[in-house]
């Protein structure tokens, strides 16, 4: 298989089954893979009779099934769920001719074997047009059905049911009821194209109607009923006198050479309602191949590929966008290794591989992915292998990793979208998906919105299925979703998807009350904190591991308050759209979304921290190159988490100003403080005002902060600074509060100098007064923070700074 996609190899029949001679390799067939993942094969024994044969692929394990002892070529086979009855299409090998005692005359034999234990064999038809065979599947296998459903499927374009009754004899034998008469019911007739969906259970098939292609679905359920569930026009020409069948086992007569003469059609389910048509240039002009396209079900994605042309990774997930599906053209390593042998997918991912005979399960190749990340110079690839790495991981934890550390290394040369962002925002998405799949109509799954960028090769048409030309016909279960779904591609799909902008106005709300003394209510208030701690708590208790970053070391108020508000509004915002899922678990989901996002900022610090060997609390006189980098990265976080209002760890702001300090020059410093960039937290300005000492371009970096301090945080850095500049600043906040409400009373023309007072009649005169208020009314000045402020010491403080202006 081709480097990127990896063949979990499952099946081979040479090395599996150890009874096979060696000279009757060559006669080894996959015939089909039932709903549970059973393979039925068929090889010729050493008499040249054909024998059936089971791989169970719980067990691993073979099982022989049935022997003809007669040389004939097998069509079609199926298995019913209990392995009780087999069902077979047969024809005359070139020996045979037309000897057979079964049923002389005819050319193709569908018989039903009954093989719990081999006992009789029934013949269903006997023609001389080819037919298939296929049993359903019910949704629930815990308990026998009372009867078993086999579908036929005839070359002369007609699909009948059977219904099988079997009974219990002697013990555990099973037969047939009655094996004289078993009822059927026409299930279609009269198409030119017709496809299996194993793992669903439905058929999906084209007429055509006045030259038009119509194409039908049925739906068929535990409770023995079918129903045509809808029923669209396709914008593509048949033949009337085509026949064409997908997935009804793995038929060699249904060859590629055959179906390369007409048009290559595959029905994958999606519940997007989007129709989309793809125009890609053929890569390479030396390439002989320019037929047959390729098509592989790889769960989120579909691989399309011409051997030598081209490979497109079509995300069905998420088709919005184009730049979420990866398209590879023309001379690449990857267009150059496609297998050029005949592949056929099957459910589950699953995929035949004509030449060989080996089945595999195809997986995208994580290795590959991440070399390819890490090599790509386009933005578009950039985005699309990114989300393959997330969607398809089987090892979250690995992959983030290495996706952050090629951030970290590659984190400005990505010019049409943000990295981090992206990551974050993807991630996140993907780790609460597999908890319902209905999340993904509610919470984002990328940061951007629009793509307007040109993709090298590649022409992308896309038109919206609206419901008037969909006649869906009932809506129950999955086709109620796909009802949904339709109806949400026709409204504006963004007014579903969460994002942060009421959180962002109440938030704003909040912080305002807080700086202009007005209060919510303290039980509102406390909630929103409560909420913030059980996400905290969450994610402490899923990370063990000691950190090396000094992060939810410190209060926080304003972030604790961004994370207890952004669980309020998610939590509601579920709650409102996923109906039927009890509150408790969207509650743990907006828990466990939540602390994903913080986790993720987490570890692009961990992996910052450890990679440049910086210890939590050490600064240095002169920043290194180390925290130069480590700067950039958490300035770059902040960008990506601002422009989406998303919450940091707590302790973020503190570590990022005590970074800058040290990184910047104090002008720079200023502006990235006055621009909102760096927050002037009071974690951050204590351990400033302790660490650094009064060298004179300190004290100009000390006061340039404390100027731009809140008044209640400034007060208190001041009486943690012994300096003249932080008296002066107590000073001048302890008169302000005494003038503040100041009444001029009648004063004595004479002053009283008390010893040792200055013979500065100005200065004498203001301390007077302050004196004077202080001992007439202590409640004025007796706030918290000022207990050992009064006129005394704003007269040191005064003289201080004055003598300090003079230069004495």
């Amino acid at each position: 298989m081709m480097a990127l996609l990896t063949s979990d190899y499952q099946f081979c029949l040479t090395h599996w089954f150890p009874g096979i001679l060696e000279d009757n390799y060559e006669s080894l067939r996959i015939l089909n893979v039932e709903r549970n993942g059973n393979i039925i094969y068929t090889y010729k024994d050493d008499k040249g009779n054909v024998a059936f044969g089971l791989y169970d692929c719980r067990t691993r394990q073979n099982e022989h099934l049935y022997t003809f002892e007669k040389d004939l070529h097998v069509i079609s086979c199926s298995i019913n769920s209990e392995r009780t009855l087999l069902a077979a299409s047969l024809v005359h090998s070139a020996k045979e001719g037309r000897k057979n005692e079964l049923q002389p005359g005819s050319k193709c034999l569908t018989l039903l074997v009954e093989i719990h234990p081999v006992n009789n064999v029934k013949v269903l038809k006997a023609v001389d047009s080819s037919i298939w065979v296929q049993f359903l599947y019910p949704q629930v296998e815990s308990h026998p059905p009372p009867e078993n459903h086999l579908l036929l499927i005839s070359e002369e374009k007609y699909i009948e049911k059977f219904h099988i009754h079997v009974i219990q004899e002697d013990g555990n034998k099973v037969v047939l009821r009655d094996s004289g008469h078993l009822p059927r019911e026409r299930v279609a007739e009269d198409f030119v194209w017709a496809q299996w969906d194993m793992s669903e259970q439905r058929l999906y098939y084209i007429v055509l109607k006045k030259s038009r292609s119509i194409l039908k679905c049925i739906q068929f359920s535990a409770n023995e009923k079918f129903n045509l569930m809808f029923e669209a026009p396709l914008d593509i020409t048949l033949s009337a006198s085509g026949f064409e069948l997908v997935n009804f086992g793995c038929d060699d007569l249904q060859d590629q050479g055959n179906l390369s003469k007409h048009l290559t059609l595959c029905v994958f389910t999606n519940h997007t309602g989007h129709s989309k048509t793809f125009t890609a240039a053929l890569g390479s002009v030396d390439s002989l191949v320019t037929k047959g396209l390729t098509f592989l079900n790889l769960d989120y994605y579909v691989a399309v590929y011409l051997p030598g042309h081209f490979f497109h990774l079509l995300n069905i997930q998420h088709p919005d966008l184009i730049c979420h599906s990866l398209f590879l053209t023309g001379n690449n390593e990857v267009v150059d290794m496609l297998p050029h042998s005949p592949l056929q997918s099957l459910s589950g991912s699953l995929v035949l591989d004509w030449c060989s005979g080996k089945l595999y399960r195809a997986l995208l190749n994580q290795s590959y992915l991440l070399q390819f990340l890490w090599n790509t110079q386009l933005d578009c690839e950039k985005m699309a292998v990114l989300h393959c790495v997330l969607s398809c991981g089987r090892d979250p934890r690995f992959l983030e990793a290495k996706i952050i550390q090629w951030i970290s290394e590659n984190i400005s040369t990505c010019h049409s979208f943000d990295l981090i962002q992206e990551f974050i925002i993807a991630s996140s998405y993907w780790s609460i998906y597999p908890e319902t799949s209905n999340i993904d109509k509610l919470l984002p799954y990328s940061s951007v919105l629009t793509w307007n960028t040109e993709i090298p090769g590649i022409t992308l048409v896309t038109e919206e299925i609206t419901l008037p030309f969909m006649k869906v016909h009932s809506f129950k279960g999955y086709w109620e979703k796909l009802n949904s779904n339709l109806e949400y591609v026709k409204c504006s799909k963004p007014c579903l998807l969460y994002n942060n902008s009421m959180v962002k106005r109440e938030w704003h709300s909040l912080i305002s009350e807080e700086k202009t003394g007005r209060r919510r209510s303290m039980v509102y208030v406390r909630n929103i904190f409560d909420n913030a701690m059980k996400v905290i708590s969450n994610l402490e208790a899923r990370n063990l591991e000691p950190r090396l970053t000094p992060l939810f070391q410190e209060e926080d108020y304003h972030q604790r308050l961004l994370i207890g508000l952004m669980v309020s509004e998610l939590r509601e915002h579920l709650l409102r759209h996923l109906q039927g899922i009890e509150k408790k678990k969207i509650e743990q989901m907006v828990l466990d979304y939540i602390s994903k996002l913080l986790d993720l900022i987490c570890q692009i610090l961990e992996t910052s921290w450890r990679t440049h060997h910086l210890h939590p609390w050490v600064l240095h006189l002169r920043a290194s190159a180390a925290e130069f980098t480590v700067f950039h990265i958490m300035t770059r976080i902040l960008e990506a988490t601002m422009s989406l209002f998303l919450p940091l760890p707590p302790g973020f702001h503190t570590l990022h100003t005590i970074l800058g300090v040290h990184c910047l020059p104090l002008h720079n410093l200023l502006h990235y403080i006055d621009s909102g960039v760096l927050l002037l937290t009071e974690t951050a300005v204590i351990r400033l005002m302790k660490d650094l000492d009064n060298s004179e371009n300190n004290e100009k970096l000390k006061f340039s902060i404390i100027v731009r301090l809140p008044p209640h945080i400034g007060q208190k850095i001041c009486r943690l600074w012994d300096h003249p500049m932080s008296s002066n600043i107590i000073s001048r906040n302890h008169v302000k509060q005494l003038l503040l409400n100041y009444k001029k009373q009648p004063q004595s023309s004479m002053i009283d100098k008390s010893p040792g007072s200055v013979e500065f009649l100005p200065l004498n005169y203001f301390i007077e007064i302050l004196t004077d208020i202080e001992s007439s009314n202590q409640a004025l000045y007796a706030f918290e923070g000022h207990d050992n402020v009064d006129a005394k010491f704003v007269e040191e403080a005064a003289l201080k700074h004055t003598t300090m202006l003079l230069g004495l």
